[in-house]
């Protein structure tokens, strides 16, 4: 063991905090002794370089954000660097919990390469982390823009629509078939605004603007609960807390969009 190194304390995958509110660390004496751990980097804060790492827990857990309430509130109270670190633990970690197993032969696998790489001993295949790249589009419209609730959502909070990109496609294309699906409205003049890590359980959100043809809404009510579309003044003040609709939280992407097309 080296002494300089830090292990990041997770409760299963969730974030534990210190009384200063930014992540809690400890040593690698905290993990179990039969732990997996990922290397996460080295720690320069002080002068010099300390190891850091995160332990693989028992479980994975690939349920969409919204089905942890408590993690949302977390989230929305820590720093952007604090952020950015546990979503890159929680993506690799959770990955290792679920992909124990060889997906060619079924054997078990064994963590390799720091935790950026799994293997299996049986038939010596090669596994790494994914990552799935997901579109998060702007649909604007004469000045307003199509906003949407997802199906479980809570009343009231709507954001942009997203969706998966699937093989063989190009953003372009998914954000134009993602949208037709959700709301029957077809887009042109897709472009890329900026793009988010989100770790639920490893995506990459990739933000996208388009332009609708027309607003006649088609809603697939199999994924969305309400399709709605907004004028600049109504996104703004929902931004601003005291709107029509409750806005995402800055930390997510939608949030940024938003600001974007409002400062446009």
């Amino acid at each position: 063991m080296n002494w300089k190194a830090r292990l990041l304390l997770l409760d299963g995958l969730m974030p534990s905090l210190g009384d200063d509110g930014r992540l809690a660390w400890g040593t690698l004496a905290d993990a179990a002794e039969d732990a997996e751990l990922v290397f996460l980097g080295l720690d320069r804060s002080d002068g010099g370089e300390k190891p850091c790492f995160a332990a693989v827990p028992g479980e994975g857990d690939a349920s969409p954000r919204m089905a942890n309430p408590q993690l949302w509130s977390l989230m929305a109270t820590m720093e952007p660097g604090d952020l950015a670190l546990y979503g890159g633990a929680r993506s690799i970690t959770d990955w290792h919990a679920r992909h124990r197993f060889c997906a060619q032969c079924g054997a078990p696998t064994s963590i390799a390469k720091g935790g950026w790489q799994r293997g299996c001993e049986s038939c010596g295949a090669q596994h790494f982390p994914r990552t799935d790249p997901v579109t998060i589009m702007l649909v604007e419209h004469d000045g307003k823009l199509m906003l949407g609730r997802g199906k479980g959502w809570p009343e009231g909070r709507f954001s942009a629509l997203a969706g998966f990109v699937e093989p063989g496609e190009t953003i372009e294309e998914a954000v134009a078939r993602e949208v037709f699906e959700e709301s029957g409205i077809r887009v042109h003049d897709v472009s890329y605004i900026s793009s988010q890590p989100w770790p639920f359980p490893s995506q990459l959100m990739i933000g996208c603007h388009s332009h609708a043809l027309n607003t006649d809404l088609t809603i697939d009510e199999t994924e969305m609960a309400e399709i709605i579309w907004y004028s600049r003044e109504e996104v703004t003040a929902a931004l601003d807390g005291d709107g029509p609709f409750v806005a995402p939280p800055p930390h997510a992407i939608a949030h940024q969009l938003m600001h974007w097309w409002i400062s446009r």
